[in-house]
């Protein structure tokens, strides 16, 4: 497929966006799986991600209203999403976006575990006033509570598309319909005997985290690791969302995976959501999650770390 220049692009992007102007400002990071550009435009400057894959259409419109849901909560800074639209090449889709002039997080980690905790505890706020009758109409511009795991629309971590069927309780949604579908994919691929029995027991085990415990849906970014962050001049921002509803815990575990953030973004986090009891274990289930993901996206150098965490958690009571 003939690549498109970024005067073709500008050109499709004037007509879909019915725009006068639209100048390129050069290629942007897009990350490892799609490419990026920029351009200025009557009203500003937008960021525009482009992928030629089949299933781009699916992680664009994902990545649109997990982007947009977080946008509306008014509190995790993310770019405001603008439209998807097709490829101009034919095959692939566009994601358009506000642009957001951002550097490396390096001065407002703390601010941002405290907006992260304040998009988790949105929806469950919500669900608390709303279960004690204080909820008034009009109270907010979009009231709207979220009593199931689970999301609107596929999105995707990576390009792996998360099955986001809801479910009444939040066990039987991580077990389902994030462990057990990367589990099928390896298995598919792989056919590992290994993994495949420590899963069957593991799964068995899973309940036994959640004793006593009354989660409640939080929207969640669910891709939050150092890469996927940044700064402005006034404060800290996430981008490249895969959301879906659901504990607020799992969001901390790929961002403990490859470091970049600080103990203050972890005290400011928790200081407003603290601890619950088995909290390193749960961090260790979730973290399982995006080790298979990655063997499932980048092959069998993440399988030993894969069954070292399952060994681990069927190891402890």
């Amino acid at each position: 497929m003939a690549k498109v220049t970024s005067k073709e692009l500008g050109d499709f992007l004037k007509k879909e966006l019915k725009c006068e102007k639209c100048e390129s400002l050069g290629f942007a990071s897009g990350g490892c799986i799609s490419e990026g550009q920029s351009f200025d435009i009557d009203n500003g400057k937008i960021f525009v991600k482009l992928n030629t894959k089949s299933q781009a259409r699916e992680m664009f419109d994902g990545e649109f209203q997990s982007l947009e849901e977080i946008y509306r909560t008014d509190t995790l800074r993310v770019p405001k999403p603008i439209k998807v639209l097709p490829h101009p090449a034919g095959s692939g889709a566009v994601l358009v976006a506000e642009y957001l002039e951002m550097k490396s997080l390096r001065n407002y980690q703390s601010h941002l575990g405290t907006d992260l905790a304040r998009l988790h505890l949105d929806n469950i706020n919500k669900l608390e006033k709303e279960t004690s009758g204080e909820s008034k109409i009009g109270e907010s511009h979009n009231p709207t509570t979220v009593k199931k795991f689970g999301f609107p629309c596929t999105t995707s971590c990576g390009y792996i598309g998360q099955n986001n069927e809801w479910h009444d309780d939040w066990t039987s949604f991580y077990t389902r319909s994030r462990l057990q579908c990367q589990m099928d994919l390896i298995d598919k691929q792989y056919g590992d005997t290994e993994t495949r029995s420590l899963w069957t027991r593991l799964k068995l085990k899973i309940p036994e985290y959640f004793n006593g415990m009354d989660i409640k849906p939080s929207l969640l970014h669910g891709d939050l690791w150092s890469g996927n962050v940044a700064e402005t001049e006034d404060g800290p921002v996430a981008f490249d969302p895969a959301s879906f509803y659901g504990h607020h815990e799992f969001d901390l575990a790929i961002a403990g995976m490859f470091g970049g953030f600080t103990k203050a973004f972890y005290d400011a986090y928790h200081k407003l959501i603290p601890k619950e009891k088995g909290f390193e274990q749960r961090h260790q289930l979730y973290v399982l999650f995006h080790h298979l993901n990655h063997w499932n996206h980048f092959g069998t150098s993440y399988k030993s770390s894969s069954l070292s965490i399952m060994h681990g958690l069927l190891g402890k009571s």
